[in-house]
Protein backbone atom coordinates (compact mmCIF):
# COMPACT_ATOMS: atom_id res chain seq x y z
CA UNK A 1 0.00 0.00 0.00
CA UNK A 2 1.26 3.66 -0.74
CA UNK A 3 0.95 6.65 1.32
CA UNK A 4 -1.44 9.32 -0.76
CA UNK A 5 0.82 12.28 -1.48
CA UNK A 6 -0.79 15.27 0.15
CA UNK A 7 -2.73 17.00 -2.19
CA UNK A 8 -0.32 20.43 -2.13
CA UNK A 9 3.26 20.17 -2.83
CA UNK A 10 5.18 23.72 -2.65
CA UNK A 11 8.49 24.84 -4.35
CA UNK A 12 10.73 27.57 -3.35
CA UNK A 13 12.29 29.49 -5.85
CA UNK A 14 14.37 32.50 -3.89
CA UNK A 15 14.59 35.07 -6.58
CA UNK A 16 16.54 39.09 -6.52
CA UNK A 17 18.92 40.05 -4.78
CA UNK A 18 16.77 40.01 -1.95
CA UNK A 19 16.49 36.46 -1.79
CA UNK A 20 12.60 36.24 -1.62
CA UNK A 21 10.96 33.06 -1.42
CA UNK A 22 8.78 32.84 -4.57
CA UNK A 23 6.77 29.33 -4.28
CA UNK A 24 5.29 27.39 -6.33
CA UNK A 25 2.22 26.15 -4.91
CA UNK A 26 0.49 23.11 -7.08
CA UNK A 27 -2.73 20.39 -6.22
CA UNK A 28 -1.34 17.05 -6.82
CA UNK A 29 -4.41 16.10 -8.08
CA UNK A 30 -5.36 18.40 -10.99
CA UNK A 31 -1.36 19.68 -11.52
CA UNK A 32 -2.89 23.41 -11.56
CA UNK A 33 0.00 25.93 -10.12
CA UNK A 34 -0.36 29.24 -8.32
CA UNK A 35 2.45 31.44 -7.88
CA UNK A 36 3.36 33.03 -5.51
CA UNK A 37 5.04 36.86 -4.91
CA UNK A 38 7.68 36.07 -8.86
CA UNK A 39 9.70 39.34 -7.46
CA UNK A 40 12.01 38.83 -10.57
CA UNK A 41 14.53 36.38 -12.43
CA UNK A 42 11.33 35.35 -14.27
CA UNK A 43 13.81 32.73 -16.81
CA UNK A 44 14.40 31.05 -13.35
CA UNK A 45 11.00 30.39 -12.60
CA UNK A 46 9.92 29.49 -16.01
CA UNK A 47 12.30 27.32 -15.43
CA UNK A 48 11.37 25.73 -12.40
CA UNK A 49 7.61 25.45 -13.75
CA UNK A 50 8.72 23.34 -16.67
CA UNK A 51 10.97 21.38 -14.42
CA UNK A 52 7.82 20.35 -12.01
CA UNK A 53 6.01 19.44 -14.97
CA UNK A 54 2.33 21.78 -13.43
CA UNK A 55 0.24 23.73 -15.71
CA UNK A 56 0.13 27.28 -14.18
CA UNK A 57 -3.03 28.75 -13.35
CA UNK A 58 -2.37 32.12 -11.47
CA UNK A 59 0.10 34.30 -10.07
CA UNK A 60 -0.73 35.42 -6.41
CA UNK A 61 1.00 38.26 -4.72
CA UNK A 62 0.93 39.43 -0.92
CA UNK A 63 2.04 42.87 -0.98
CA UNK A 64 3.21 45.61 -3.48
CA UNK A 65 6.68 45.66 -2.94
CA UNK A 66 9.25 45.27 -5.90
CA UNK A 67 11.10 41.83 -4.27
CA UNK A 68 7.46 40.05 -4.63
CA UNK A 69 5.76 41.62 -7.65
CA UNK A 70 8.46 42.95 -9.96
CA UNK A 71 8.38 40.07 -12.06
CA UNK A 72 4.58 39.51 -11.93
CA UNK A 73 3.33 41.23 -15.14
CA UNK A 74 5.92 39.67 -17.67
CA UNK A 75 5.11 36.70 -16.28
CA UNK A 76 1.78 36.75 -16.12
CA UNK A 77 2.38 37.88 -20.11
CA UNK A 78 4.27 35.11 -20.92
CA UNK A 79 2.25 32.43 -19.55
CA UNK A 80 -1.25 33.82 -20.27
CA UNK A 81 -2.47 33.95 -16.50
CA UNK A 82 -4.06 36.63 -14.05
CA UNK A 83 -3.02 38.25 -11.24
CA UNK A 84 -4.42 37.78 -7.94
CA UNK A 85 -3.57 40.34 -4.83
CA UNK A 86 -2.84 42.25 -3.27
CA UNK A 87 -5.22 44.61 -1.31
CA UNK A 88 -6.41 47.26 -3.20
CA UNK A 89 -4.55 49.47 -0.80
CA UNK A 90 -0.95 48.88 -2.25
CA UNK A 91 -2.23 49.83 -5.81
CA UNK A 92 -0.11 52.75 -5.37
CA UNK A 93 3.32 50.62 -5.09
CA UNK A 94 2.53 48.58 -7.88
CA UNK A 95 2.00 51.52 -10.14
CA UNK A 96 5.17 52.86 -9.11
CA UNK A 97 7.26 49.51 -9.43
CA UNK A 98 9.36 51.05 -12.56
CA UNK A 99 10.67 54.01 -10.44
CA UNK A 100 11.33 51.56 -7.53
CA UNK A 101 13.25 49.46 -9.56
CA UNK A 102 15.49 52.17 -10.15
CA UNK A 103 16.22 53.02 -6.89
CA UNK A 104 17.95 49.42 -7.11
CA UNK A 105 19.40 49.86 -10.82
CA UNK A 106 16.48 47.82 -12.25
CA UNK A 107 15.94 49.53 -15.19
CA UNK A 108 12.77 46.84 -16.86
CA UNK A 109 10.70 46.47 -13.78
CA UNK A 110 7.19 46.90 -15.05
CA UNK A 111 4.26 48.46 -13.05
CA UNK A 112 1.85 45.33 -11.97
CA UNK A 113 -2.39 46.13 -12.42
CA UNK A 114 -4.07 43.25 -11.50
CA UNK A 115 -7.17 41.03 -12.69
CA UNK A 116 -8.33 40.81 -8.75
CA UNK A 117 -7.72 42.51 -5.78
CA UNK A 118 -8.23 40.78 -2.59
CA UNK A 119 -10.29 41.62 0.60
CA UNK A 120 -10.20 40.42 4.18
CA UNK A 121 -12.29 36.64 4.14
CA UNK A 122 -11.71 36.08 0.48
CA UNK A 123 -10.72 32.64 -1.07
CA UNK A 124 -8.58 31.77 -3.51
CA UNK A 125 -7.66 28.28 -4.90
CA UNK A 126 -5.09 26.27 -6.86
CA UNK A 127 -6.80 23.38 -7.92
CA UNK A 128 -9.11 21.88 -5.66
CA UNK A 129 -7.14 23.40 -2.36
CA UNK A 130 -8.78 26.33 -1.66
CA UNK A 131 -7.16 29.26 0.69
CA UNK A 132 -8.63 32.16 2.75
CA UNK A 133 -6.81 35.71 2.55
CA UNK A 134 -6.31 37.60 5.39
CA UNK A 135 -5.94 41.61 5.26
CA UNK A 136 -2.91 42.33 7.60
CA UNK A 137 -1.41 45.46 6.82
CA UNK A 138 1.66 47.60 8.37
CA UNK A 139 4.61 46.38 6.45
CA UNK A 140 2.60 47.53 3.90
CA UNK A 141 -1.37 49.39 3.49
CA UNK A 142 -2.39 46.45 1.28
CA UNK A 143 -0.75 43.44 2.90
CA UNK A 144 -2.35 39.97 2.74
CA UNK A 145 -1.43 36.32 3.37
CA UNK A 146 -3.23 33.21 2.66
CA UNK A 147 -3.98 30.57 4.70
CA UNK A 148 -5.00 26.85 4.01
CA UNK A 149 -6.43 25.62 7.19
CA UNK A 150 -6.76 21.74 6.49
CA UNK A 151 -3.04 21.46 6.22
CA UNK A 152 -2.31 24.12 8.81
CA UNK A 153 0.03 26.07 6.09
CA UNK A 154 -0.09 29.79 5.76
CA UNK A 155 2.13 31.72 3.18
CA UNK A 156 3.03 34.69 5.36
CA UNK A 157 4.66 37.12 3.11
CA UNK A 158 6.71 39.75 5.01
CA UNK A 159 4.10 39.75 7.87
CA UNK A 160 6.12 37.62 10.37
CA UNK A 161 9.29 35.90 10.28
CA UNK A 162 10.94 32.68 11.36
CA UNK A 163 12.65 34.91 14.81
CA UNK A 164 11.30 38.52 13.44
CA UNK A 165 8.15 40.67 11.90
CA UNK A 166 8.32 42.63 8.86
CA UNK A 167 9.62 45.43 8.21
CA UNK A 168 7.82 48.74 8.91
CA UNK A 169 10.42 52.14 8.26
CA UNK A 170 8.61 53.23 5.27
CA UNK A 171 6.10 56.62 5.35
CA UNK A 172 3.22 54.36 5.25
CA UNK A 173 4.56 51.44 7.35
CA UNK A 174 3.19 50.73 11.15
CA UNK A 175 5.16 48.24 13.34
CA UNK A 176 1.83 48.99 15.93
CA UNK A 177 -0.36 48.04 12.70
CA UNK A 178 1.77 44.95 12.28
CA UNK A 179 1.90 43.57 15.55
CA UNK A 180 -1.53 43.93 16.52
CA UNK A 181 -2.52 42.16 12.89
CA UNK A 182 -0.67 39.22 13.57
CA UNK A 183 -1.49 38.80 17.20
CA UNK A 184 -5.69 39.40 15.79
CA UNK A 185 -5.14 37.33 12.84
CA UNK A 186 -2.61 35.24 12.44
CA UNK A 187 -1.59 33.45 15.77
CA UNK A 188 -5.12 32.51 16.37
CA UNK A 189 -4.72 30.23 13.05
CA UNK A 190 -2.82 28.03 15.24
CA UNK A 191 0.33 27.06 16.90
CA UNK A 192 0.99 24.15 14.62
CA UNK A 193 0.22 26.08 11.77
CA UNK A 194 3.56 26.51 9.39
CA UNK A 195 4.24 29.22 7.97
CA UNK A 196 6.36 29.77 4.68
CA UNK A 197 7.86 33.56 5.03
CA UNK A 198 9.11 36.20 2.49
CA UNK A 199 12.29 35.55 3.29
CA UNK A 200 14.31 33.32 5.66
CA UNK A 201 12.83 29.74 6.56
CA UNK A 202 10.06 28.51 7.70
CA UNK A 203 8.31 28.48 10.99
CA UNK A 204 5.47 27.90 12.84
CA UNK A 205 3.01 29.90 14.17
CA UNK A 206 3.62 28.70 17.78
CA UNK A 207 7.61 28.87 17.41
CA UNK A 208 6.94 32.90 17.07
CA UNK A 209 4.19 32.75 19.45
CA UNK A 210 6.45 31.48 22.02
CA UNK A 211 10.22 32.67 21.28
CA UNK A 212 9.72 36.09 18.57
CA UNK A 213 10.76 38.67 21.05
CA UNK A 214 8.31 41.14 19.00
CA UNK A 215 5.13 39.19 19.84
CA UNK A 216 6.45 37.75 23.61
CA UNK A 217 5.30 41.48 24.83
Amino acid sequence: MTDTPPPLQIAVVPVTAFQQNCSILWCTRTMQAAIVDPGGDVPLILGALKEIGVTPAAIWLTHGHLDHAGGATELAETLSIPVIGPHEADKFLLDDLPTSGLLFDIRDMRAVTPTRWLVEGDEVSVGEVAFSVQHVPGHTPGHITFFQKDLRFLLAGDTVFAGSVGRTDFPYGSHETLIGGIKAKLLPLGDDVQFLPGHGPASTLGEERLNNQFLTG
